[in-house]
């Protein structure tokens, strides 16, 4: 008979970045219904979910609620860095952990957190130094208005300039605004090699529209010439933008139809949002494995376990091997472009030797 353990889901079912909170919880929640019928886990996990509908300050007392109410030491969950920051103290108190599923901006290692999706090493770093070459070094940021937007461009600024490039622009949004006018004039006047959109959710659609439309009268804002590049941007999220996405450029470990990642799982995911999601569940259910009483076991001792070598993740920094891919939306699916195989995440930049060795960055973006 399988030992029942909870397991805590903190995804938004409502807001503006809930399409991106309801791949992640599709993932987990397959994850579980495959775990629950795989004979070979002994454990049966019970989600026990709550719903911040994309507000900010319901992320930490849900978190806690999970935590002080259920048995759940686990909770795979959060979208947006801000919310994850939001909960880490939460996690600190009662013990807890968070799996984070989405890519996100580096420069943290919690040891109550565990990455399963890219950081900068994984996403940026390999997207700007293969758009170089390809389009130029003159680029226009955009980004929402927190910790995303803020330290993606910072980094890409670093990138940029230490490349011999320039940034002609850099201009934010609150999450959810879609009063985009201000950026699409200044792109049009000083037209840039690309862009770099770094919004999230409604925000980031309205900017597409918006630019798809600048193209149709000005051929030279479109992808041959001046792409948008993206590093969070799924196919999750194509439907909401619509034909608009045409063309867009994006990294990420996982598209439909590759086979690479997560590993000697089911590969039949809609985006990485959704694989990213069920790879930490899964690889939860690894660690917790024919070990019973692991579930309240820290962080760190799970993944120091003998079985953690099944697992990407590492257990010094708690982030993920992964696949790098780069890939463009070309009859409104994306199709892969270029790949790289296994690249340990680097959250600090400070080890050249887990870069794609073709797209090698200068590590001064600590600066």
């Amino acid at each position: 008979m399988k030992r029942p353990i909870e397991i805590g889901l903190l995804y938004s079912k409502e807001g503006s970045y809930a399409p991106l909170a309801q791949a992640c919880r599709r993932g987990a929640l397959q994850a579980i219904e495959d775990i629950n019928v795989d004979s070979e886990f002994d454990i049966e996990l019970i989600p026990v979910e709550r719903d911040p509908k994309c507000n900010i300050d319901l992320y930490e007392p849900l978190c806690t609620e999970i935590l002080r109410e259920t048995s759940a030491r686990h909770i795979v969950g959060c979208v947006i860095s801000w919310s994850r920051k939001e909960v880490i103290p939460g996690l600190e108190r009662a013990g807890g952990t968070l799996w984070y599923t989405l890519p996100y901006e580096g420069f943290e290692a919690s040891d109550h957190v565990v990455y399963t999706h890219a950081c900068p090493n994984q996403h940026l770093l390999p997207l700007l130094n293969w758009a170089f070459p390809r389009f130029g070094r003159r680029c226009y940021l955009t980004g929402s208005n927190y910790i995303w937007g803020w330290e993606m461009n910072r980094a890409a600024r670093a990138v940029i300039t230490d490349n011999g490039g320039e940034v002609l622009g850099e201009r934010y949004l609150p999450i959810g605004d879609t009063d985009i006018d201000r950026m699409i004039a200044e792109i049009k006047a000083t037209r840039p090699s690309f862009v770099l959109n770094s919004l999230i959710g409604e925000s980031s659609y309205a900017f597409l529209r918006a630019y798809a439309a600048m193209g149709q009268e000005d051929p030279y804002f479109t992808s041959k010439t001046c792409p948008v590049l993206s590093c969070n941007l799924t196919e999750c999220e194509i439907d909401s933008i619509g034909s608009a996405a045409e063309g867009l450029i994006s990294v990420g470990p996982y598209f439909v139809g590759w086979e690479s990642w997560p590993l000697g799982t089911r590969h039949d995911f809609a985006s990485s949002f959704e694989a990213s999601s069920y790879s930490a569940v899964r690889t939860l259910a690894t660690l917790l494995n024919g070990k019973p009483g692991a579930e309240n076991e820290t962080l760190a001792d799970l993944l120091h376990h003998p079985n953690a070598a099944q697992t990407l993740i590492d257990p010094e920094t708690h982030h993920t091997t992964l696949p790098v891919l780069i890939a463009q939306i070309q009859d409104g699916v994306f199709q892969v472009l270029q790949s790289w195989e296994g690249i340990p995440a680097d959250p600090y930049m400070t080890h050249p030797d887990r870069h794609p060795q073709d797209v090698q960055p200068k590590l001064s973006v600590i600066k």
